[in-house]
């Protein structure tokens, strides 16, 4: 058995690819069960955010699985097999361990340190814990790497200052000069968490380049409302609006950023039709929710998530002091992970040995019960004890030593040698 994460995410894989390969919350049952019905993969776990689509998985027969695992990704995302393998990473074994970790640290994100996939990566066991396709190997990997997560970002300050998108793309907007916000009038789009990520940034930035004015546009307004309770706390005004109004509110904005988890494009060109211009729009949805043929109009300036990552990694620098020690308690925990995997290896082995040992323990002294039946309950407890004790001292070293070699070709002779002199 191998573990093994096929994977898409914005370092190889164009944009168009990361939106067509992108598993949204409704099709995650679909692409689950069509993991779990395929032969060789025996558990999985699907992981997709706005830049990265991966699957993790504990497979049988390694080749095989990895076609399957592109059969799937394939179905879902409707390209080919060859187009995805042409740009997909595929780690396996203790490669998945070190990704995974680095992953959930926020070490594999465009803004490092990030906070947001940490939550990402346990809805992500979650949900295959809900479908039944986290199975004991992937629960505890999961489990550790969140564990992992938590640690890096309490004892390092590779989380401090921005460090989610919605924040990040907000300081892009601002600009280097942190002019570009000063009196805007800002249109946000979309009311979900990363709406909210984006409105709450913008009242944190306040009041040195407090916007004019801040409009939350949604296809429900009711909802758009409710955002703005949560996060207008800025000196600034917030309202909401309906994204049937959309153009009207366009074409007196300054910045657009919308933030809509959507299938198909939220705003086209027609709905620039009187922006006059300059307008910034930066566009944080995958699959895009802005026509890319909005970066010919005039005057509007379009940043998807393909500009928008290197400008982030400008304004924000690469926290290479934070990065250096988050990596180091990576390296450690993945070294503690891969101890601990070698010893749930050797349980089986040890608990076979130990019940096959106390089974001829018991049945010897019932043997000589008889002879021995002018010893008192009290003396009879001491007897059973002592035996259990010794029982217990000559198990201790070979345990040890299993455990200590469990995974290695050496301990794989000393299992076929116990299996073979005890019959287990």
């Amino acid at each position: 058995m191998s573990v093994v994460v096929i994977g898409l995410q914005h370092t190889q894989a164009p944009l168009p690819l990361l939106e067509a390969a992108a598993v949204p919350d409704a099709d995650l049952h679909k692409a689950l069960s069509a993991l779990s019905h395929r032969r060789n993969v025996e558990e999985a776990v699907v992981l997709s955010t706005c830049l990265r689509t991966e699957v993790y998985a504990v497979v049988d027969r390694f080749h095989d699985a990895v076609a399957e695992i592109y059969e799937v990704l394939s179905e879902q995302s409707g390209r080919p097999v060859e187009e995805l393998s042409a740009h997909a990473v595929v780690r396996f074994d203790d490669d998945v361990t070190s990704h995974l970790f680095s992953v959930t640290s926020g070490l594999e994100s465009v803004v490092t340190g990030e906070t947001e996939v940490v939550g990402q990566v346990r809805r992500a066991f979650e949900r295959a814990q809900e479908e039944r396709t986290a199975g004991p190997v992937l629960s505890a990997l999961f489990r550790h790497a969140l564990q992992t997560g938590k640690r890096v970002r309490t004892e390092t300050g590779i989380s401090k200052g921005t460090t989610s998108f919605a924040y990040a793309a907000v300081t892009v907007a601002r600009g280097e000069d942190q002019a570009g916000l000063r009196g805007a009038r800002v249109v946000v789009v979309g009311a979900g968490d990363m709406g909210l990520g984006v409105c709450r940034a913008l009242s944190d930035i306040a009041p040195a380049d407090a916007p004019q004015r801040v409009v939350v546009v949604n296809r429900s307004v009711d909802r758009a409302r409710d955002l703005v309770l949560q996060a207008a706390t800025g000196p600034f005004d917030m309202r909401a609006a309906p994204l049937d109004g959309v153009a009207a509110e366009l074409a007196e904005a300054d910045v657009v950023l919308t933030a809509v988890a959507a299938e198909s494009h939220v705003l086209s060109v027609t709905d620039f039709a009187g922006v006059k211009g300059p307008l910034l729009v930066i566009d944080l949805g995958v699959p895009r929710n802005v026509e890319p043929a909005v970066a010919g109009l005039e005057g509007v300036t379009l940043h998807d998530m393909d500009a928008l990552s290197v400008s982030v990694a400008r304004a924000l620098g690469d926290r290479a002091e934070e990065s250096v020690a988050a990596q180091g308690i990576v390296a450690a925990e993945v070294d503690r992970y891969r101890s601990a995997s070698r010893q749930r290896g050797a349980a089986p082995i040890i608990a076979s040995l130990r019940g096959r040992l106390e089974t001829l323990r018991v049945a010897e002294l019932e043997r000589h019960r008889a002879q021995l039946a002018d010893l008192s309950e009290e003396e009879w407890d001491h007897v059973d004890a002592a035996t259990r004790a010794a029982l217990a001292k000559m198990l201790h070293e070979p345990t040890v030593l299993l455990k200590e070699t469990a995974g290695t070709p050496r301990g794989e002779r000393l299992v076929e040698a116990l299996r073979i002199l005890f019959d287990l």
